[in-house]
């Protein structure tokens, strides 16, 4: 059953199910998409800074290392959100939470960057 105060709360089908959960563990799972956003800004920036600064490196490396880094930051807020609503529900019908699953597609991405890179700098 909803209350008049969570069928205002956006998005519906997260809030409009189950109980509203102890407030420090909404505001836990709040801050942890907030740091997922951080995570992508700061792949984004430096993708671009990549390009922009343009290090002496060999450029179709640096180029599809940065690519990546872009990817990798458009795809994490939207992971991220995901991630959110569905622990959200899952706190409100009392069912534990999910394991991470943007942690390895990040890991994975990261590693095949760095090693971009190295050879990049590798091979000037």
């Amino acid at each position: 059953m909803s209350s008049p105060v969570a069928s205002r709360r956006f998005p519906r089908w997260v809030f409009g199910e189950g109980s509203e959960p102890d407030p420090r563990f909404t505001l836990a799972n709040e801050r942890t998409f907030l740091a997922w956003i951080r995570t992508a800004l700061a792949l984004i920036a430096c993708g671009v800074a990549l390009e922009a600064v343009a290090p002496p490196m060999q450029p179709q490396l640096r180029l599809t290392a940065a690519v990546l880094l872009i990817v990798l930051g458009l795809l994490t807020p939207v992971q991220a959100w995901f991630a959110w609503s569905r622990d959200e529900r899952a706190m409100r019908h009392g069912r534990p939470l999910t394991a991470p699953s943007l942690m390895v597609p990040l890991a994975v991405g990261t590693a095949i960057t760095g090693a971009l890179l190295l050879a990049a700098l590798l091979l000037r």
